[in-house]
C-alpha cells in the first residue's frame, strides 16, 4: 500500500480507537479531558502528540479490568503477566481482537519465510504468556501444521523436530541456543534437520547471537516483536531480508521519542518506542510507553513492503545500567560475548551498587573441554574487549560448563543485587 493511503487508513482508525477509549475507559477520558482534547479535535496524525501517554503501571493500578473497553461478557480470552514485580498485568481480547491477532501473526510468519503446509514447531510457552498461543493461532491461520510443544523437555523437542520434519521453529533465541547445546550433547546435528526458518522473539538479542543460532541450527533466524499490552507477538516482524522489523502500521501507530524529554527524535535516531493501537476493541492503548529503545526507518525494503521498519531493539530504558558514568544496555555486552573464543553463548550480568555507581560482574561459561587453567586468560580477554568495544571496566568470572542457568522461556540476563529504593 502506498504510504499516503496507509496514513489515511491510520487516521480513520485512530479516530475510531480514540472514540472507543473515550467512551469506554474512564482513565483515558479523564486524561484527555485534563489535556484539553476530545477525539473529534484530532484532525491529523500529528495531533496524536496531544494525547496523554499510557504506562504499564496503569494496568496494575486498575487491576484487573479497569483499563478494559468491554465488559467481561464481551471478551473471548484473558492473558496475564507473571506479576513478579507486583500485581499481574491482565490483558483481554474480543473475538475480533483474536481474529486480528491471528491474521497479523500469519502475516508475520509469512514475511519471515513460513508457508502454508509447513510443520511449525512451537516452543514458546503456552498459557497466560501470549507467545505460545499467539504463534499457534498465526501458524494455523497461515495453513501450517503446528506442533504445540511449549517450553521444556528439551531432549523430546529435539527428537520431535527431527522425526516430524519441522521447517519452522518458534522460540525465544536463548532457548534456541539451549536446544542446540543439548542436541550437540546428544550427538544430534540440527543442521541436518529440515529446519529452514526460525522466528525468535520475546527478549532482546544481538546480531552476534543471530549468527550463532544460524550456524548451530542451520536456519535463517528472524526477529519478531510484540508485547502483551499491545497485542502479543506479531506487532512487528522481520522479513527474509533481515533488515529490521516491519511494524504493521495498519493496526498500530509507532513513535520514537526521547525518553527524558518526550520529544520526537528524527528518523534513524534512537529513542523509546511508543505505540498506539488502531484496531483493538477490548484494550485500546493510547501512546503506550514500551520502554524499548530502538530506531525507525521508512526507507523502502527490498521485499517491497511499505510498512516502516523497527530496527533491532537494543534494550529497555528501564534496563539501562550506568557503569562508572557510562550508559550501557545488556545487549551491548552480549554482542561482545557471543562468539568469543572458548566461551559458550550463555552469560549473566550481576549488578551491585558501590557508592553512587553501578558495578557489573560479567559471568560467562567456558566451552566444553576448556581447562580451568585457561579461565584467567579468558577473563582478561573478555574484560579487554568489553572495555574497548563498550567502554566500561567490568569484573569477569568464568564458570565451568553448565553453571549459567538455561532458560526455557525469556532468559534472565541481569541479576540485580542493588538495594531496593
Amino acid at each position: 500500500m502506498p504510504r499516503e493511503a496507509l496514513a489515511a487508513l491510520q487516521f480513520e482508525r485512530l479516530r475510531s480507537s480514540l472514540r472507543n477509549a473515550w467512551d469506554n475507559v474512564p482513565l483515558h477520558r479523564q486524561r484527555m479531558q485534563v489535556a484539553g482534547i476530545v477525539p473529534e479535535e484530532v484532525r491529523s496524525l500529528d495531533d496524536l502528540r496531544r494525547v496523554p501517554f499510557t504506562f504499564k503501571s496503569d494496568l496494575r493500578d486498575h487491576y484487573p479490568y479497569g483499563m478494559f473497553a468491554r465488559p467481561v461478557s464481551g471478551l473471548a480470552r484473558l492473558h496475564a503477566s507473571s506479576g513478579t514485580t507486583g500485581k499481574a498485568t491482565v490483558v483481554g481480547y474480543t473475538r475480533a481482537d483474536i481474529d486480528n491477532w491471528a491474521n497479523l501473526m500469519a502475516r508475520s510468519l509469512h514475511g519471515a519465510g513460513a508457508r502454508a503446509g509447513d510443520v511449525v514447531h512451537n516452543a514458546y510457552g503456552y498459557g497466560l504468556f501470549t507467545g505460545g498461543l499467539g504463534a499457534h493461532y498465526g501458524a494455523e491461520r497461515l495453513g501450517g501444521a503446528v506442533v504445540p510443544m511449549s517450553g521444556g523437555s528439551t531432549e523430546r523437542q529435539i527428537a520431535l523436530i527431527m522425526d516430524l520434519g519441522a521447517r519452522v521453529l518458534c522460540a525465544t533465541p536463548s532457548y534456541a541456543l539451549a536446544m542446540a547445546e543439548v542436541a550437540e550433547q546428544l550427538g544430534v546435528d540440527l543442521r541436518q534437520s529440515k529446519l529452514e526458518v526460525g522466528v525468535f522473539g520475546a527478549e532482546p538479542w544481538s546480531a552476534a547471537m543471530r549468527a550463532e543460532i544460524e550456524e548451530r541450527l542451520g536456519l535463517k533466524a528472524v526477529d519478531i516483536y510484540g508485547l502483551s499490552e499491545i497485542m502479543g507477538p506479531g506487532v512487528a516482524c522481520e522479513c527474509t531480508a533481515q533488515a529490521g522489523l516491519h511494524g504493521w502500521e495498519d493496526h498500530f501507530l509507532f513513535e520514537v521519542l526521547d525518553p527524558e524529554t518526550q520529544a520526537p527524535v528524527p528518523e534513524g535516531q534512537a529513542g523509546e518506542l511508543v505505540i498506539t493501537t488502531l484496531t483493538k476493541e477490548a484494550l485500546p492503548m493510547l501512546r503506550y510507553r514500551t520502554r524499548d529503545i530502538t530506531k525507525l526507518t521508512t526507507t523502502p525494503c527490498e521485499c517491497g513492503r511499505t510498512h516502516l521498519r523497527i530496527l533491532r531493539i537494543t534494550g529497555r530504558s528501564d534496563d539501562m545500567l550506568i557503569i562508572r558514568g557510562v550508559n550501557v544496555y545488556p545487549s551491548q555486552i552480549e554482542a561482545v560475548l557471543v562468539g568469543r573464543p572458548m566461551i559458550a553463548p550463555h552469560y549473566q550480568l550481576v549488578v551491585e551498587r558501590q557508592g553512587t555507581l553501578d558495578q557489573v560482574t560479567i559471568e560467562v561459561e567456558a566451552q566444553a573441554g576448556v581447562a580451568p587453567e585457561a579461565f584467567a586468560a579468558i577473563a582478561r580477554d573478555v574484560a579487554h574487549h568489553v572495555k574497548s568495544m563498550v567502554g566500561i571496566s567490568a569484573s569477569v568470572l568464568v564458570k565451568p560448563v553448565g553453571e549459567i542457568p538455561r532458560s526455557q522461556g525469556k532468559a534472565v540476563r541481569v541479576r540485580d543485587l542493588r538495594p531496593k529504593e
